[in-house]
């Protein structure tokens, strides 16, 4: 099993790089403009409705280690602010950038052993299946992020 520091370096690296993959949010969604953020392709989710979701669920977890409360709904992860320039998306950025850095160094503060105890309650499973989850679902998300800018563009 990981430590509570190996998946804080894991997850600050898919946001901010030094990754197996080589490939990061930071890096990702820096180069993208906003234009084609909120394009959207067939029946894909946007760029923007990607960003925001793998946001979402981190900002979950985040408030779980801030105060112990698990509030979020699958229905509302999609659910993102208009974008109308590249001011607002690049203030989404900092957001994502600052929850980022502020989730990974609260989980770097756990004890390892709550790795193995309920993430709030039993049926949410551990915080290590939790920690583990968001980042293959980031890495997902990731790699649809880049392959729809690679279509679009």
């Amino acid at each position: 099993m990981p430590t509570t520091k190996q998946l804080a370096k894991h997850i600050h690296q898919i946001y901010f790089g030094g990754n197996w993959t080589e490939v990061n949010i930071k890096d990702t969604v820096s180069s993208i403009s906003w234009e084609v953020a909120i394009k959207k392709m067939d029946n894909f989710n946007s760029i923007l409705a990607l960003t925001y979701h793998i946001h979402y669920f981190s900002k979950v977890q985040l408030r779980v280690l801030e105060n112990g409360v698990l509030e979020g709904k699958d229905s509302e992860s999609y659910d993102h602010p208009e974008i109308t320039s590249q001011l607002d998306w690049e203030a989404l950025h900092q957001s994502m950038w600052q929850d980022a850095e502020r989730f990974t160094e609260l989980i770097q503060q756990l004890p390892d052993t709550i790795l193995d105890q309920p993430f709030t309650n039993d049926k949410y499973g551990t915080y290590a299946t939790n920690l583990l989850g968001l980042i293959e679902h980031t890495h997902y998300h990731l790699g649809q992020i880049i392959i729809i800018n690679k279509m679009i563009t």
